[in-house]
């Protein structure tokens, strides 16, 4: 059976708050054009080996850019806070890989208030 670990509250809660950016960084993804920059769409035709298109693409505005750039920028942030936390000295070295596994689905059995990964809350 796998170890049970004491996760302090500061570790948790970048855990959490790293889940949730990256699925608000999924989700504006979802909504922005396929380009960054304003590209002409294209349409490959019938039986080429692998057959796609695309619109023409509008670019990403300023404001989705910098949206994009501060998201991408806090989950950079929390993933150091996160692996360089003082509580990985204190797992013994061969469970490390278990224990960060832990960490990930912690949210997912935890009670109370707790989000879970995609902002539902925990059952």
């Amino acid at each position: 059976m796998a170890d049970t670990y004491d996760f302090p509250a500061s570790l948790r809660q970048a855990q959490l708050e790293l889940h949730q950016v990256t699925a608000d960084l999924a989700a504006l993804g979802r909504t922005l054009p396929w380009s960054v920059v304003p590209l002409p769409g294209w349409s490959r035709p019938d039986g080429h080996w692998y057959p796609s298109s695309r619109p023409d693409s509008p670019g990403w505005t300023e404001e989705q850019q910098q949206q994009v750039a501060a998201l991408r920028a806090r989950a950079l942030e929390l993933s150091i806070a996160v692996g360089t936390h003082p509580f990985w000295d204190t797992v013994e070295q061969g469970k490390v890989v278990e224990a960060r596994m832990a960490l990930k689905r912690v949210h997912e059995h935890a009670g109370g208030d707790e989000s879970a990964a995609d902002g539902t809350a925990a059952a």
